[in-house]
């Protein structure tokens, strides 16, 4: 899912980061440190872009940065390349997703002895679903917050209307009889769309349901949550209301109305606007429909420091800058990328906005997807099982029965 970070920032765009960046660059102070640096970082942004913010970070400080753009499908050679040579630089972003491997690889500097001298990298600044303790049950703050991302309810006004439904829905009853009243339009026409990659969406559901798939440090759908998460995905299939391609495509099938509610996050608004910008008014965003709960998957990125950095406190300098709400509010007015840290958040400039609003709202019920080792093989087994069901046919109690006996094998 990090692929939804490949943007292209406009030149104009870029003028107005560096105007706005600053505009409003006062939250950090002059460094009292000889550590000048230079120093490199490796991020999965637009390297154009974080360019422009690290030239305001220099105007500040007074430490040259020299941006790497790593694409998010070479992360992995990257890292064990730089473990093996011990080259490597001195900050990282980090998708969480990755984050178990690079701790496992040892390519993070434990930031807990410096954090009592950077206030603003403290958990307690930044949301609570990626507070340091909960992503690093050690306690080790390996990484902090910076861009989060968050999945809400998108949908058409114009179509739902038209179907003579008044508003969104939010409560699974209603999504399920909504979707079953939207695929009645016609032919090739559906009610939702799920994505066959996606294996967040199944978790999503076991949230909602009231459930957890991590249990005692170890990942497990053998719940009666889980259950009633897979029989509500799998009803969207009986029952006809999504497409089966594999190649359908979210964002324009969402723009030409064949499917008129997914569950996706904040790219996908960009998507719209910039190809679709005649459907201004005629969609919006709500909050996940709920069951007992209404828990969104909490994606995004974090940075860390390279373990062998040569320049810790330049870098630790870097990350202080990266929390403040100047610099978060600055990269989103570039990239469209929304903040961690609360006070950006809340910062008026974002919440008069409704739909960013709805963002952050969702925001304060989401969680992190299960930050194990082998979680890229157990959410793959997770996905061939319920494809097999809804695509193939297969019947749901053994194939089920067989993915808990295969999730299980690979945790032992």
């Amino acid at each position: 899912m990090e692929n939804r970070y490949m943007k292209q920032i406009t030149a104009m765009g870029l003028f107005a980061l560096a105007l706005w960046t600053a505009a409003c660059g006062g939250g950090t102070t002059t460094p009292t440190s000889a550590d000048k640096g230079p120093i490199q970082i490796w991020t999965m942004e637009d390297s154009t872009a974080f360019t422009a913010l690290m030239q305001d970070f220099t105007k500040q400080t007074g430490i040259p940065v020299q941006v790497e753009a790593v694409p998010w499908g070479n992360v992995n050679d990257k890292l064990t390349t730089a473990v093996a040579s011990g080259n490597g630089p001195d900050l990282m972003q980090v998708g969480l997703s990755l984050l178990p491997s690079f701790e496992s690889a040892g390519a993070l500097l434990d930031l807990s002895p410096y954090v009592k001298d950077h206030p603003a990298l403290q958990s307690s600044n930044y949301l609570s679903a990626v507070a340091a303790d909960k992503i690093n049950p050690s306690g080790k703050v390996l990484s902090v917050p910076w861009v989060s991302d968050v999945r809400v309810l998108f949908y058409r006004t114009d179509i739902l209307g038209a179907a003579g439904i008044s508003a969104p829905p939010s409560t699974w009853t209603q999504f399920h009889d909504d979707a079953v009243v939207l695929a009645q339009r016609g032919k090739g026409k559906y009610g939702y769309y799920i994505p066959q990659w996606d294996s967040a969406l199944p978790v999503e559901f076991t949230w909602e349901a009231g459930g957890n798939v991590m249990q005692n440090g170890k990942v497990t759908f053998d719940t009666p949550q889980f259950k009633a998460a897979a029989d509500f995905y799998i009803s969207f299939y009986k029952d006809k209301l999504v497409p089966t391609a594999s190649d359908f495509d979210q964002a324009q099938g969402f723009i030409s109305g064949t499917a008129p509610m997914v569950i996706s996050g904040p790219y996908l608004a960009s998507a719209i606007k910039g190809t679709a910008p005649q459907l201004d008014g005629k969609w919006n965003v709500a909050l996940l429909p709920r069951n007992q709960k209404g828990t969104s998957l909490f994606a995004g990125s974090n940075m860390g420091i390279w373990s062998k950095s040569k320049h810790v406190e330049a870098s630790l300098r870097l990350l202080d800058y990266l929390a403040q709400a100047n610099a978060q509010l600055a990269w989103y007015k570039a990239a469209n990328e929304l903040p961690t840290a609360k006070t950006a958040l809340a910062d008026p400039t974002l919440t008069s906005d409704p739909m960013v609003k709805t963002y952050s709202n969702q925001l304060q019920d989401a969680q992190l997807l299960p930050l194990v080792p082998k979680w890229d093989k157990i959410s793959q087994a997770l996905l061939d099982s319920l494809n097999s069901i809804v695509l193939k046919g297969a019947d749901e109690t053994s194939t089920l029965a067989s993915l808990n006996a295969t999730v299980s094998s690979l945790q032992t």
